[in-house]
């Protein structure tokens, strides 16, 4: 069959009627709280003037990835829910695929220069508005796109070539790479072994900057005098090395499975964690643990609330 022919079947995360309805409802929910959370999040980095840092300025790029990427995988699904069409086009499919690779791989690079950016910070305080000047903060954001840009197209590139002859039952909910492999009649092997090599090489690269900023900023913490300093110096890495924990270990999670039966259900569970509950969480997570950001909310509510008496 020729690609753009081709129409596939998404199976979803459940046939269950009730099941899809409860879906439906929570999907929903944390796709309008993440979209919402982030939006404030980038709201307050712009419009307030402590925010105007090196730190809240990746901060602020980082909410718009994750609404990007959430939009790239939820609203499909919601439509599918919602109308019971679970069909979905070739160019849809390939196009769903290309973003939220896109997307998910950006964000990784984008958390590993969260990370140098706290290195500096901490380890780097009097040379820190020298070596993040806005020019740098810039051209580190550009970088990151195009390294996403640069991981995704080789194997992405090749994909267009394969053919579909048996199947066009996609077992997941979005497209994405390994579905999409497994119900080709092609040669997948090249581009298995190329997705393998570029997921391990933005895993393995981002994190291990991620892993040696973080050495050496507890090396410096450790060397403060104070209990306080050493608080505060912690305090503003809290929130970052819980969204890594959780993007990090939501991937690790992936493929350290119990076993080949379960690891369809489990791909879908820890897919569902990265694409709706984390994009959710992520704005609660740096406000609630993050004084100035909490300070920042607090004081635009009170701002809003006045004008309107």
């Amino acid at each position: 069959m020729q690609n753009h022919t081709i129409t596939f079947i998404l199976l979803g995360l459940t046939d269950n009627p009730q099941m899809q309805r409860l879906l439906l409802i929570f999907l929903f929910f944390t796709y309008l709280l993440s979209v919402i959370g982030n939006l404030a999040i980038i709201s307050l980095t712009l419009v307030d003037p402590h925010l105007k840092t090196p730190m809240y300025f990746f901060l602020q790029n980082f909410s718009f990835l994750e609404i990007l990427f959430t939009s790239a995988c939820i609203p499909r699904y919601l439509y599918n829910l919602s109308t019971g069409d679970r069909t979905i086009t070739y160019c849809a499919c390939a196009t769903q695929a290309f973003f939220t690779d896109l997307f998910g791989i950006t964000e990784f690079f984008l958390l590993a220069t969260m990370s140098y950016d706290r290195y500096v910070a901490i380890c780097e305080p009097l040379r820190y508005a020298t070596i993040t000047s806005n020019k740098t903060c810039r051209r580190l954001i550009l970088c990151c796109w195009i390294a996403g840009l640069l991981i995704i197209l080789p194997p992405f590139s090749l994909s267009q070539t394969l053919e579909f002859c048996d199947s066009n039952v996609i077992d997941s909910f979005l497209c994405d790479v390994s579905p999409f492999l497994k119900i080709s009649c092609s040669d997948t092997w090249v581009i298995e072994q190329m997705v393998i090599v570029c997921a391990a090489l933005t895993f393995i690269t981002t994190l291990l900057c991620v892993v040696l900023s973080y050495i050496y900023i507890i090396k410096t913490i450790i060397r403060f005098p104070s209990a306080q300093q050493r608080k505060k110096a912690l305090s503003t890495c809290s929130s970052h090395m819980i969204v890594v924990s959780l993007t990090y270990g939501s991937c690790v999670f992936i493929y350290v499975k119990p076993s080949a039966k379960d690891s369809v259900a489990i791909n879908k569970g820890v897919i569902v964690l990265t694409t709706s509950i984390a994009p959710m969480l992520n704005p609660f997570i740096y406000t609630l643990r993050n004084k100035q950001v909490k300070q920042a909310f607090i004081y635009s509510v009170k701002r809003i609330a006045f004008s309107y008496k």
